[in-house]
């Protein structure tokens, strides 16, 4: 069986990579199509995998710079014809699409007559921009059939989208195991802890809650029940520093691998506070490492806590968050639990091995 998977902007390499290595492990012919990763690095291309950068070669700039952006607007239609061609002289068996850049142009140029899939890793656009969202819909009722990683993300594409439920299938989000096999390293920027630590790790947006984590954390006073460390380059208007209640740390930059691994192993408590969500690429991580975790009930986070892996409360609720925090802070037995949950989870619900396995059987009622 030959597979593409398509990511051309790059957007989730560490899963891009998980999925492709877990289906050549069972047999696909699968190669990784995107573009050099510009804030850092990332997990190594696994064996078996095709790995090919053919997207942006000639982008000039920083990356996140207006010069980066229109180099690769202006590269990315001349490109995506050059797989067009290719694609149909190869004959591939499936088209499996991770994200498309622009699908207000992409939706036309896709190869025909391959059996299209793609992953709805955000179900809508949060931004709408430029006819983005009504593009990436038409997207979708395009495909021959759409993945997402939860039932609330199903739920979305059916009643928001009109997809009818025989093209959607769910597919769990993979547990990234790859950061247990990491040396850590703590960014030099974080205190030594003197107590219990709280992390929230990852690009921080405004839907992810950073100021319901601020509000409950400064409920606590002067005597918090530890230290909370908040890791990632910041796309939106941070407080001032100065404001920041005791115990509260930011890194405000893009974190390496190394260092992503240093902070959830260093974390007590993984806690994400997020307004709205279907899956966390975050999560995954935590959940690979074993690490227990405090969630909001948002989107598709409720059906990874049912294997009891972390505590949940209502999103937007500062007082239950505040709650939370310090309930599971100060409670190391429960702590122990989560965590012994969240590697049996990893090792079986959440295995790229499992999730390999539900694609191989989704593309062979395609072809």
């Amino acid at each position: 069986m030959r597979v593409d998977l398509l990511d051309p902007s790059a957007y989730t390499p560490p899963y891009d990579r998980a999925l492709a290595g877990a289906l050549a492990a069972a047999g696909v012919d699968v190669r990784l199509l995107t573009s050099a990763f510009p804030y850092g690095d990332v997990p190594p291309v696994p064996p078996g995998v095709t790995y090919e950068e053919r997207f942006y070669r000639g982008a000039r700039g920083p990356a996140a710079s207006r010069r980066r952006a229109l180099t690769k607007l202006a590269g990315h239609v001349p490109a995506m014809l050059r797989y067009r061609r290719e694609a149909v002289r190869l004959g591939l068996d499936v088209l499996h699409a991770q994200w498309l850049a622009l699908p207000q142009f992409d939706r036309f140029i896709l190869p025909p007559g391959i059996p299209f899939v793609i992953t709805a890793h955000d179900v809508l656009p949060r931004e709408e921009r430029f006819g983005l969202g009504a593009a990436q819909r038409r997207v979708y009722h395009q495909a021959d059939r759409v993945v997402v990683h939860s039932e609330h993300g199903r739920g979305r594409l059916i009643e928001e989208v009109g997809l009818t439920a025989d093209r959607v299938v769910v597919i769990p989000h993979g547990a990234f195991t790859h950061f247990a096999d990491l040396t850590p390293a703590l960014p030099p920027e974080l205190p030594a802890p003197s107590g219990p630590v709280a992390v929230l790790p990852g690009l921080m947006r405004p839907y992810k809650g950073l100021d319901v984590l601020l509000d409950a954390w400064r409920s606590f006073g002067d005597t918090p029940p530890g230290e909370l460390w908040i890791v990632g380059k910041a796309r939106m208007e941070l407080p001032d520093l100065a404001s920041l209640p005791p115990g509260v740390t930011i890194v405000d930059r893009f974190v390496s691998e190394r260092e992503l691994a240093g902070v959830l192993g260093a974390a007590d408590l993984v806690v994400l506070p997020y307004r709205e969500i279907d899956q966390s690429g975050v999560l995954y991580a935590a959940l690979g490492l074993g690490r227990p975790m405090l969630l909001s009930d948002a989107g598709g986070f409720g059906e990874v806590a049912a294997a009891d892996c972390a505590d949940l409360v209502p999103a937007g609720d500062v007082a239950a968050l505040a709650a939370g925090l310090q309930r599971l802070l100060g409670d190391a037995e429960r702590r122990t639990v989560l965590s012994d949950n969240a590697r049996a989870a990893a090792a079986s619900t959440y295995s790229w091995e499992r999730v390999a396995a539900a694609h191989l059987d989704l593309y062979r009622t395609l072809i």
